[in-house]
């Protein structure tokens, strides 16, 4: 017995050593993405290629690329609408802790086939596990369901996007995939991760940052709204007050 203990102990880090023996050499075509008037969106390559110091042990499973792109994360108020008296109101609510404001996965394979349900979990790679929904009130029972409800609605908006198979791997060593930022982005890090998985376990972690910032007339009034509210407001209705005039003079100079 205490053979077999010794000869399992020699062998296992033998194996992790063997996995643990890959890293990830990346890069982005771009780290900074600016919002202008103009901006509708942008598209962003990211590749790389896998070191190695040793080569693969024969009967090591197939090498699997997954890179996620999340958005700054923000709680969220989800709230269920039902028809009472003919009219539509808010029924019950569910208060999301944290859920990205954007999420993209991309994979070299089926998601459910590259990562294990575990290693998922530990890492938050899918989109379910990127939000972070603690608890519900006693009196709703299907709490998931506003989740769901959310990642839906985001994902009609090009907010979250899976894109299983999208991730192009060449023998194993080379990868690269495109990632769509949609317009409607809101500021801050977008955090990039790239895993490394055999057998659906993660090898290898990369990690890298997006910034998103609003430049030139975006940066203006977004600074002016949040600093300063009571002067955005009156410059609001008095452009307001202004084009209404415009309009009217207009109207009565063509009559």
């Amino acid at each position: 017995m205490r053979r077999l203990f010794a000869l399992l102990c020699l062998l296992l880090p033998t194996q992790v050593h063997a996995f643990a023996a890959e890293d990830v050499v990346a890069d982005l075509s771009q780290n900074r993405v600016s919002i202008n008037t103009s901006f509708d969106g942008s598209e962003i390559l990211v590749f790389g290629a896998v070191k190695r110091s040793r080569p693969v042990p024969v009967g090591t499973p197939s090498l699997e690329v997954i890179i996620t792109v999340s958005g700054p994360s923000e709680p969220v108020t989800v709230r269920k609408k039902d028809r009472r008296l003919g009219i539509w109101v808010n029924t019950e609510s569910v208060d999301i802790d944290a859920a990205p404001s954007f999420y993209a996965v991309a994979t070299s394979g089926a998601l459910g086939d590259v990562l294990t349900e575990t290693e998922d979990q530990r890492h938050k790679v899918s989109v379910a596990r990127a939000i972070r929904s603690v608890g519900a009130p006693a009196s709703i029972s299907d709490a998931q369901s506003f989740t769901e409800a959310l990642m839906r609605i985001r994902a009609n908006d090009e907010l979250y996007v899976t894109s299983e198979g999208s991730v192009e791997l060449v023998q194993e060593t080379l990868f690269n995939t495109e990632i769509r930022l949609p317009a409607n982005l809101v500021e801050g890090a977008y955090e990039t991760r790239i895993f490394l998985t055999r057998g659906g376990e993660v090898t290898a972690i990369y990690n890298d940052v997006i910034e998103v910032s609003k430049v030139g007339l975006e940066r203006f009034i977004y600074n002016l709204a949040h600093e300063q509210p009571l002067i955005y407001g009156l410059l609001s209705l008095f452009i307001a007050i202004s084009a209404g005039w415009l309009a009217s003079a207009v109207f009565r100079f063509i009559r």
